[in-house]
This record gives structure tokens, C-alpha cells and sequence, in this order.
């Protein structure tokens, strides 16, 4: 039985969290339209692993740093009208990649660990993995209950939230820096190139059915979950990529949830 085996174990219960975390943190960003931000900041992360690599640090500190910064200075230039929001997420975007090709060159033997870093392998989770997933989990959800009606509040209508007297800087830095540790902590499961769909594609999928946040966040969970478990067994029976059998799966799903509606909605009408 595929369920005796401890990684598979380690897989099921990493899917669950991410799920979980990926649906506070994807539903905030999805809001926000800040889909192609964290892209930026996933890619852009690679400099950190790269850094950190030829540092001697671990290359998922030097990613989370990297993430967070990157983050930030998209949001700055940007806020400042310095240059244009796209302009500034592909310069950050293509900086960190490129210093994370040139300090993985330069680090000897890591080059041989970088496509882990880059498409993941759900099937690989550690008991660490697991451990810094559990926390991020627990805070973004913790965040969410405590706080849910002024992230709403930010996620739909920022200046709106500002008029209401809510400390709507504080909240963004939060949520920035909530999204770049999620991006790191789901970097063995789907990669580099791949974990922003973790963020954006359930949430997607529960828009077709539901409106209200709420709703949308609690239904991403679980189309993610599904995603997650349906792309974990092709992953093991057909012996390919774990990571790019999640994302593949899930947008599978959401073709045919949007196939679905639009079929009922067309024999309606």
C-alpha cells in the first residue's frame, strides 16, 4: 500500500498545508492583482538560493530574504512612479535569476542541486519541510482570523481601507512578507518556476463558483488540495515531475469546473 510509505506521508500532509497556506496568502494576492508581483518575487528568490549557496548559509533563508526584498522594491519603484510596475517586476525578476545562475555556477557542486530549486518534487518533503510549513501555516491562518476583516478591507479596496483609519502600510508589509515565506516554504513542492500557480490557479477555480473572499479562500483550500493529491499520485504511478503534475492537474481542474458552468449556464439560458 503507497499510504505505508513515510515520504508519500510526508507528501500528503505538505499538500494539506500548502493548501491551507496558499489559499490565505493566493486569495490575498489574486485580490490585490498582484499575480505577476509574486512571480517576480518567486523567480527573483533563485539569487537568494544562489547567494546563500556560495555563502555557506541555507539557500531557503537566502530565498526568503531575496523573495521579501524583491517585494519590496517592486512595490517601491513602483509606489514612486519611478518606472512602470511591469518594468520593474522583469528587472527584478531577470536580477535575481541571473544572480542565482552565477552563484550556483561559482559554488562548486551546486549546480547539480539547482533543478530541485527550480521544478521542486512534491515527493521529496522532509520532516523540516513539513515543521516550516506547519508555522507559516499557523501564523497566515492565525493573521487571517485575527485580522480578516481589515485584509479584506486591503485586498479589495486599499484606499477605501486608508479613509477607514486602518494601518493599511502595515498590513501590506505583513501580507508581503506572509507571501514570500509561502513562496519559499512551497519551493520543494512545485519549484521556483511553477509556485506562483499554487497562488493564483485554485483561486481561479473557486472565482467560478463563489464571489464573496471568504468563500473564495476556504474553496481555493481544497481545489488546491485536490490538485495537490491528484497530481501526487500521477507523480508516483507515472513516474514523472511531482511539481509540474500538481500545477497541470490543477489547471486541468479549473478547465474543466469553467467547461462545467459554462455547459449549465449555456442549457439554462
Amino acid at each position: 500500500m503507497i499510504l505505508q510509505y513515510a515520504f508519500f506521508q510526508h507528501a500528503l500532509i505538505g499538500a494539506l498545508l500548502a493548501s491551507v497556506l496558499c489559499a490565505v496568502v493566493g486569495t490575498y494576492v489574486v485580490t490585490r492583482r498582484m499575480v505577476i508581483v509574486g512571480g517576480g518575487m518567486a523567480h527573483a528568490s533563485l539569487g537568494g538560493v544562489g547567494v546563500a549557496a556560495f555563502c555557506g548559509f541555507s539557500p531557503l533563508a537566502g530565498a526568503a530574504c531575496f523573495a521579501a526584498l524583491s517585494g519590496f522594491a517592486i512595490q517601491w519603484l513602483s509606489r514612486n512612479r519611478q518606472v512602470r510596475q511591469d518594468s520593474a517586476i522583469a528587472m527584478i525578476w531577470t536580477l535575481g535569476m541571473a544572480l542565482g545562475i552565477l552563484f550556483a555556477y561559482l559554488t562548486p557542486g551546486f549546480m547539480t542541486d539547482l533543478p530541485a530549486y527550480l521544478f521542486g518534487d512534491i515527493l521529496s518533503i522532509s520532516g523540516a519541510d513539513l515543521v516550516a510549513l506547519t508555522v507559516i501555516t499557523l501564523i497566515a491562518v492565525g493573521l487571517y482570523l485575527l485580522l480578516r476583516s481589515a485584509i479584506i478591507s486591503v485586498a479589495c479596496d486599499s484606499d477605501f481601507a486608508r479613509t477607514q483609519g486602518l494601518p493599511v502600510t502595515a498590513l501590506q508589509t505583513v501580507m508581503m512578507l506572509l507571501t514570500a515565506f509561502t513562496i519559499v516554504a512551497c519551493l520543494h513542492m512545485v519549484g521556483i518556476v511553477m509556485v506562483v500557480s499554487l497562488l493564483s490557479v485554485p483561486q481561479m477555480t473557486a472565482a467560478i463558483f463563489v464571489r464573496t473572499y471568504n468563500a473564495q479562500l476556504w474553496l481555493s483550500a481544497l481545489f488546491a488540495f485536490v490538485g495537490c493529491i491528484a497530481g501526487l499520485f500521477l507523480s508516483f504511478y507515472a513516474d514523472v515531475p511531482g511539481g509540474a503534475s500538481v500545477i497541470l492537474v490543477s489547471i486541468g481542474i479549473y478547465l474543466l469546473c469553467r467547461t462545467i458552468k459554462y455547459t449549465i449556464c449555456k442549457f439554462i439560458s
